[in-house]
């Protein structure tokens, strides 16, 4: 993986940083800058430093895992390393690799990502976008990085970059979401509200297990839950109605990707 340095140690550089260990990166080439002393990691062999400026020696990987509103502030001391030919990856919402190049100079080597939360337990699964000179290479090595905490899939148009945001990178809100409404649903039925929160939890998790580990498709596996003239065919006629589930999830996540376009400026 080479000489890293990570810029950010959130729940989501933290779980990288993790993923990262797991797969064999040794504490001793990895460098963490992070200004929040309650969230620095503790771990043997990791140099932590609160700012990037305490960092003299040239990383091979800049993973750039603070928010987008800090961003602006932490890349002037990296630009340095992006003379030197270190290679960025960045997690950011909405921060375009047009951002990074007016930044870090036109000739800076950056992979743009977008991750999502299940990373966290090493189940995410991330899209990555190259700038033009990013070598095979170096791809590589950042697709080893991401593919610590998940799955990893490649674009080679940016501005895809807006559906992926709304559809994985936000996508977990719209599961947990479900699990709300399943569980309400379930109350106003008259189940006690822990009990109706347990069963949504449990049902969508294990759902969500078994279509990770079955090789038919998401369709195939709804067909076999559905017996003709069944409960389960009952409620589909409501949520796949014309006016069901896919034209709330058609608005939702045509606004989430309208968002993401403007969040980019």
């Amino acid at each position: 993986m080479g000489k890293l340095l990570l810029v950010g140690c959130g729940k989501m550089g933290g779980a990288m940083l993790d993923g990262w260990l797991a797969r064999g990166l040794a504490a001793a080439d990895a460098i963490v800058a992070e200004p929040v002393e309650a969230i620095r990691p503790k771990k043997a062999g990791l140099r932590v430093v609160a700012s990037t400026s305490d960092v003299g020696e040239k990383p091979d990987v800049v993973v750039l895992a603070v928010k987008p509103q800090s961003m602006d502030a932490v890349l002037p001391d990296l630009k340095r390393f992006a003379d030197e030919g270190s290679v960025f990856l960045s997690i950011a919402a909405g921060k375009t690799l047009r951002y990074f190049a007016s930044h870090l100079g036109t000739a800076a080597k950056v992979v743009r990502a977008m991750p999502n939360t299940p990373a966290a337990v090493r189940q995410g699964i991330t899209v990555a976008t190259p700038s033009r000179g990013v070598s095979a290479a170096e791809k590589k090595r950042c697709h080893d990085l991401l593919e610590a905490v998940g799955q990893v899939l490649w674009v080679e148009d940016e501005a895809l970059m807006d559906p992926v945001t709304a559809l994985s990178g936000s996508g977990p809100a719209y599961v947990f979401l479900l699990v709300e409404a399943m569980a309400a649903a379930g109350a106003r039925l008259g189940l006690a509200p822990d009990m109706a929160m347990q069963l949504a939890r449990a049902t969508v998790a294990g759902s969500g297990e078994l279509l990770k580990q079955s090789s038919e498709a998401a369709q195939q596996l709804r067909i076999n839950v559905t017996s003709p003239g069944g409960t389960t065919a009952e409620a589909l006629k409501i949520l796949m109605a014309p006016d069901g589930i896919q034209p709330v999830f058609d608005k939702a996540l045509a606004a989430a990707s309208r968002r993401s376009k403007e969040l980019a400026g």
